[in-house]
C-alpha cells in the first residue's frame, strides 16, 4: 500500500474514480498505484501535480535508488598489509611518473635513501622541473625520541635517520630538491606523486615497516587524498631546512 499517494489523494478530496477520470487512466490503474505499483513516468509527474505534490514525496524510494546507482568514485587503488610487501617497481613508478611534485614525509625513509634507482629516479624528476619536497624527522626531536621509545628501538630511530640524512644529502644540492626536518608526531608516512599517494598509516609500537600501505589518488577536493595533502602541508611550513 502506498500510504502516501492515498493521503495526497484524500488531502486534495480526490478519489481514485475522480483522479483517473482527470488523468485519462482506468481506475483500476489508479487503484493499483495506491495499492503499491509504481506508475510510468510520465504518469507519475501527471499524478504528482494534480494531489500538489513532489513526487520524491510520493514515491521516496525512486530518489533513494538513484543515489545509490550512482558510480563511487575510486580513491583506493590498492591496499598491501604492510610496507615492505609493496613491490620495488611501485615505488619507482610512483616517483618516476610524477610530472609536477613529490612529496615524502617520514621519520626515516632510510629504504628508499639506500635505493639508488629511486635516488636517480627523485635527482632526474627535479632536473625536469619537478618540485621535490623531503621531510625527515629531526634525530636531536623530541617526537623521535618517543617514537623509538613506542617501537622498542631507543635511540636506533635517532640513528637511522642520521644514516638516512647521509644519503639523502646527495640530493641537497640538486635544484629543485628541498630537504627539511620535522618534529612531528606522525599518525602516517606520506609519499606522494602529483595526484598519486602511498600512506603508511602508524600502528603503537610496530615498525613502520610492518604496518599497511593504501594507494590513493586524488579524486577531488575534500576526498581523502587530500586530507593526507593537507597533513603534509602542515608539516612542511613548521618544519626547518636541513643544515
Amino acid at each position: 500500500m502506498n500510504d502516501l499517494l492515498r493521503r495526497a489523494l484524500a488531502d486534495a478530496h480526490m478519489t481514485e474514480a475522480g483522479a483517473a477520470a482527470r488523468l485519462g487512466v482506468d481506475p483500476k490503474t489508479v487503484h493499483r498505484w495506491v495499492a503499491g505499483r509504481v506508475p510510468y513516468p510520465r504518469h507519475r509527474t501527471r499524478i504528482a501535480s494534480l494531489v500538489g505534490r513532489d513526487e520524491a514525496d510520493l514515491w521516496p524510494q525512486l530518489t533513494i535508488a538513484n543515489v545509490q546507482a550512482e558510480t563511487p568514485v575510486v580513491e583506493i587503488l590498492a591496499t598491501y598489509p604492510h610496507r615492505w610487501a609493496v613491490p620495488r617497481p611501485v615505488w619507482q613508478q610512483l616517483f618516476s611518473r610524477a610530472r609536477d611534485e613529490i612529496g615524502i614525509l617520514a621519520y626515516a625513509g632510510l629504504f628508499l635513501a639506500e635505493d639508488t634507482g629511486i635516488m636517480r629516479a627523485l635527482a632526474e624528476r627535479a632536473r625536469d622541473g619537478v618540485s621535490v619536497r623531503i621531510l625527515l624527522g629531526d634525530p636531536d626531536g623530541t617526537c623521535v625520541a618517543e617514537r623509538g621509545s613506542d617501537e622498542g628501538v631507543g635511540e636506533s630511530m635517532a640513528a637511522k635517520i642520521r644514516n638516512a640524512l647521509v644519503h639523502y644529502q646527495a640530493l641537497k644540492d640538486v635544484e629543485g630538491v628541498e630537504i627539511r626536518l620535522h618534529d612531528t608526531v606522525l599518525y602516517n608516512s606520506i609519499y606522494r606523486a602529483d595526484h598519486d599517494l602511498l600512506i603508511n598509516p602508524h600502528a603503537y609500537g610496530i615498525a613502520a615497516s610492518h604496518a599497511p600501505i593504501l594507494h590513493l589518488r586524488r579524486a577531488g577536493d575534500g576526498d581523502m587524498a587530500s586530507t593526507y595533502l593537507e597533513s603534509f602541508e602542515r608539516v612542511w611550513s613548521g618544519a626547518s631546512p636541513m643544515a
